[in-house]
């Protein structure tokens, strides 16, 4: 006897009823309705077969290809200069052509497309981004915005037809450790391909390179050229976009991440609108609690974030938050860390209030968070610095309370990079968003003002003393 090919929720309904049981189905919770387990060997029959021809259409394959300057340096060898800068320094140029694949995902029908910026790196002047459609329709495409401490980025398809496939946003709030969801994505250049699994767990922060950061993680099969590409749940809604593994062998082992959708559409609604991504300024430092933090608070779980620092008049303070505060709930979502913290605030959005459950002294108390944007750096406190210097594309800023706040940073004086530009001397020698410049040539680095002016006079050895993830490294670089 053949059977027709249905989703699997429809499969479930049709063989308890075949066998002699009444579905009572609950009308108010239409979840419930779909998260049900194959009730038999029968069931797994059924097929995913409609749920791809509706979703694998806007899931694209991109190419990049662009043009470097490389550098060969005196230094190359040196062990301390690899572990900062890599293989790349100063010295005769040399342009060679790059290229990479991942994937993206069409979210709406006049070609947006959302990526991940490792994808694109960059999307300079010398970037050449072409995509391809599941129909082998292939199109340029030209980054609209990207974002490191999120891993986003948003293309736009140019001189297309301006009618496409495209996936709607799910709320990944919604997902639940063991639903199923599908991968589609371009792994290993093979083509489009399509992966099943389920939702292992949620808020994933362990491997996080940035506050807001947190990860849905999947058994779905992700591999290399997999990043930018669709995760989908069983109504063919976007519920993520997938962006590593972790894996000792360079392929899946069945433990995998996505950037939920969440956080994916506020970015990519900031960046069709031509905004910058607002997060909400705290005016306050957390640490994630530790098992120590947890016995001298008097915790009975080993969960939740705790106030180490605030800034005066900021927004946390302002609200009534104290140090030593744990954080524990964000409206109505648990968190467990400091980075669950940023990423509720964040997906909250500015202008919104964020009720807190806080414990202090033993006592649950709440307190009502209003989500301001931080303050705007005046004219003095940020320079784009360009010339024959290590700091070449770097945009820098003075370390404001803001700021500091920002990128986690404990210093308050100082001057901290915001942005490298894709071909400046300072993206070549990978310097980041993020490193505090601490000296150059023997002159301590206050403000903006005094590393513009050491940067205006030619040097043949630049002398400079960073400090990255409280690390302070010292190096001597030719000019």
């Amino acid at each position: 006897m053949m059977v027709s090919r249905r989703v699997l929720g429809f499969a479930c309904v049709a063989a308890l009823a075949g066998a002699g049981f009444v579905a009572i189905v609950n009308t108010t919770d239409a979840n419930a309705e779909r998260r049900v387990p194959p009730p038999s060997q029968a069931a797994l029959q059924y097929s995913y077969s409609p749920i791809v021809k509706r979703a694998a259409p806007a899931v694209v394959n991109v190419y990049v290809r662009r043009r470097v300057r490389t550098f060969a340096s005196p230094f190359a060898n040196d062990p301390f200069f690899q572990h900062f800068f890599g293989r790349r320094g100063f010295g005769l140029p040399r342009e060679r052509v790059q290229s990479s694949l991942g994937s993206g995902v069409i979210i709406s029908p006049d070609g947006v497309i959302v990526t991940n910026t490792h994808v694109v790196k960059g999307g300079g002047d010398k970037t050449e981004i072409r995509v391809a459609l599941s129909d082998k329709r292939e199109y340029d495409a030209r980054v609209v915005a990207q974002d490191e401490k999120t891993d986003l980025a948003v293309l736009k398809i140019e001189n297309g037809n301006g009618s496409y496939p495209f996936l709607e946003f799910a709320n990944s709030d919604d997902l639940e450790v063991g639903d199923v969801v599908l991968a589609i994505g371009n792994p290993f250049g093979v083509g489009q391909t399509v992966t099943s699994g389920i939702i292992s767990a949620l808020t994933r922060t362990e491997m996080a390179q940035s506050d807001s950061q947190v990860f849905i993680q999947t058994d779905a099969a992700i591999n290399p050229g997999n990043s930018g590409g669709a995760l989908v749940d069983m109504d063919g809604r976007l519920v993520g976009i997938n962006t590593m593994i972790f894996s000792q062998t360079g392929g899946s082992v069945g433990i995998g991440f996505a950037i939920p959708s969440n956080l994916v559409r506020l970015y990519a609604d900031s960046a069709i609108s031509g905004r910058k991504i607002e997060r909400p300024w705290l005016g306050a430092k957390l640490d994630t609690v530790t098992r120590d933090m947890a016995e001298s608070l008097g915790l009975e779980r080993i969960s939740g974030a705790v106030v180490v620092r605030l800034t005066n008049n900021g927004p946390a303070h302002r609200a009534g938050l104290e140090l030593g505060d744990v954080i524990v709930r964000v409206d109505e979502f648990d968190v467990g860390d400091a980075h669950s913290v940023h990423y509720r605030l964040t997906t909250r959005g500015v202008g919104k209030t964020s009720n807190l459950r806080v414990i202090r002294n033993r006592k649950v108390i709440k307190v009502a968070l209003p989500l301001v944007a931080a303050p705007k750096p005046g004219a003095d406190d940020v320079r784009n610095l360009s010339g024959d210097h290590p700091f070449d594309g770097a945009r820098v800023s003075n370390i404001l309370p803001s700021v500091a706040d920002e990128y986690g940073l404990e210093e308050t004086d100082g001057v901290v990079i915001t942005a490298v530009r894709s071909g400046g001397v300072a993206a070549r020698l990978n310097l980041r968003p993020g490193d505090v410049i601490m000296n150059v040539g023997g002159t301590d680095i206050t403000d903006v003002v005094t590393l513009d002016q050491i940067t205006r006079k030619p040097q043949r050895l630049w002398r400079v003393t960073i400090k990255r993830n409280g690390r302070v490294v010292r190096l001597q670089l030719s000019g």
